[in-house]
């Protein structure tokens, strides 16, 4: 099995709809989802083409109490969470919730970076653990893209924390650098596995954006449309010949895909 261990590995989806969320992203996205076993049975897990890539849940009562709205989370692999949550607040972290167990699942803590977007850490209870897939496998995570709240800090952090690989920056004017990463250590262009960039102006906080493979752009932006989302940019084609889209979901949780045009 593939070391996941800091790497970025499931995702997350807590929203007011599950059950809309399952369809839409079904049809855009093409995912596959079963209820959990032996678990809560309003999480589903979801699949792409190569097997299980995260869930969907309700938000918690008391997260929706304290305001929280629908959003993407990103569970970064952990070794030993308790002590990689000290380290990593001793770095510039804020422990947001501590870390805690899930049963039948495993060990988990959510965490703010130095610049403010949320992460989390998991350490599963399985010994037989996940292979990761591949970057541009079908229904899976093919990009990470941080919008940083502390551009400088937040490069440092991921870099030195977690052994990710710095790649190239890319100038984008006033909208300051673009640095690739890769979350394996590389520093091949080939192997880069997301951006990150200073957070723009109208963005409300720090996030970070998961861009989900489709096989047709264009054939999956008309899907988002028709099942109630909405375009905030593109499509769009970047390095390497693939189009990207920003959207948000009907009930307003933000995600990008990145996909092909047939011509």
């Amino acid at each position: 099995m593939t070391n996941l261990t800091g790497q970025f590995f499931w995702y997350e989806l807590m929203t007011s709809d599950p059950q809309a969320a399952l369809a839409f992203y079904g049809d855009v996205v093409g995912w596959s989802a079963q209820a959990f076993e032996g678990g809560d049975h309003s999480y589903h897990v979801i699949s792409g083409s190569t097997g299980p890539l995260g869930g969907i849940m309700a938000i918690p009562a008391e997260a929706g109490a304290c305001g929280m709205s629908p959003w993407w989370g990103g569970y970064i692999g952990s070794a030993d969470v308790d002590a990689d949550a000290r380290r990593l607040s001793e770095a510039g972290a804020k422990v947001q919730r501590a870390p805690e167990d899930i049963p039948g699942v495993g060990r988990f803590a959510v965490m703010g970076d130095p610049g403010g977007a949320t992460f989390l850490l998991l350490k599963g209870s399985s010994p037989e653990g996940m292979d990761a897939s591949s970057s541009m496998a079908k229904g899976h995570v093919g990009w990470h893209e941080l919008y940083s709240g502390d551009f400088d800090a937040d490069l440092a952090f991921y870099t030195s924390q977690f052994g990710w690989g710095k790649g190239d920056a890319m100038d984008m004017g006033e909208m300051g650098s673009y640095q690739l990463f890769s979350l394996s250590g590389g520093t091949d262009f080939n192997n880069m596995s997301g951006g990150m960039m200073k957070k723009p102006a109208e963005m409300p906080q720090p996030l970070w954006l998961f861009y989900f493979v489709v096989g047709d752009i264009d054939e999956a932006v008309d899907k988002v449309k028709a099942g109630g989302g909405t375009l905030l940019n593109g499509p769009m084609e970047v390095p390497g010949g693939a189009w990207i889209i920003q959207a948000t979901d009907p009930q307003g949780a933000m995600f990008a895909l990145v996909g092909m045009r047939a011509s």
